[in-house]
């Protein structure tokens, strides 16, 4: 009978050591996060070391520091490590049973629109669990664990993430709002009012306002000052509290204006061909959740536009 080959993988409590030392860069702060000795650590290391036949690390005056080889090692390493982890908590969290999809999408749409309507997926799709984290920009699928991205951006924006498919799900209407108390009862403004009230920026965005200034035909010098915020959210709270003015989609502040929190300063939308997308790899395996959620998420964006 032939011997079986021995896979030429080193243990996993080496590897485990090797990322948190070459995470902190320090083989104290990887014993104690890892709960065990410096000793122990280093034994680790040196043993690994002794597996793949190079140096990871050199020793400097303030510690240690990976060798070039050390550094392109642990950078794959971490990627295996943190796949392995979400593959262990994948079939936990099912208990071996079902799909997990795992989805990056832009925080304010995913917290805003989309988890709201989870329970919908649910009960459509039983079986079918998703994890999201947040992206507000295009990454490699390659080097993350992601199935698929919600995405907002134009078509040329999307078309320029290589290695993907993407499906437009809905166009964004972007409108300026503010709290009521900012238009002193004077209900909706023209373009030129606006010029005056301060603006709240999305970094993000950085151009938005100059560009919606410039759709209307209004010189306005200041669109690009005003309170920086990273998120919508952010951008949303701001203009509650009556900071200034909001340049958001509106399907993400749909409850404000419901509430009367917000109002349209100025009803002329920007007309700036973003949309939202479900963005896929191509050729990544787990086709049959991907298309299970993109098939659910039509229907809701369908449903979302009548």
């Amino acid at each position: 009978m032939m011997e079986a080959m021995r896979r030429k993988i080193p243990s996993l409590q080496a590897l485990a050591c090797f990322e948190a030392a070459a995470r902190h860069q320090s083989y104290t702060r990887a014993a104690q996060e890892l709960a065990l000795t410096q000793g122990a650590v280093s034994r680790q290391l040196t043993t690994l070391e002794d597996f793949v036949g190079v140096a990871l690390f050199k020793r400097t005056r303030h510690g240690v520091t990976l060798t070039d080889r050390g550094r392109d090692y642990a950078a794959q390493v971490t990627i295996r490590l943190q796949a392995l982890e979400q593959d262990t908590l994948d079939v936990m969290s099912t208990q071996g049973r079902g799909s997990v999809l795992h989805l990056a999408a832009v925080p304010t749409f995913a917290t805003r629109w989309l988890i709201p309507r989870l329970p919908e997926l649910k009960a459509a799709q039983p079986d079918l669990t998703v994890h999201i984290e947040t992206r507000t920009r295009p990454f490699m699928f390659a080097d993350t664990p992601f199935d698929c991205a919600l995405f907002a951006g134009t078509p040329e924006q999307v078309n320029q993430w290589a290695g993907t498919l993407a499906t437009k799900l809905v166009d964004e209407v972007v409108l300026p709002v503010c709290h009521p108390s900012l238009l002193q009862g004077q209900g909706s403004l023209s373009a030129e009012a606006l010029v005056a009230l301060p603006l709240l920026q999305q970094s993000t965005r950085p151009d938005a306002w100059r560009q919606w200034f410039e759709a209307q035909g209004v010189a306005a010098p200041q669109a690009l000052l005003g309170a920086r915020f990273e998120l919508f959210s952010m951008t949303v709270a701001a203009a509650v509290h009556g900071m200034g003015l909001a340049l958001v989609p509106r399907l993400l502040i749909m409850q404000e204006l419901a509430r009367g929190d917000l109002v349209v300063a100025c009803d002329r939308p920007l007309a700036n061909q973003r949309a939202y997308y479900l963005v896929r790899p191509v050729g990544r395996d787990n086709p049959a959740a991907t298309q299970a959620f993109l098939d659910w998420l039509l229907l809701a964006a369908t449903d979302l536009m009548n």
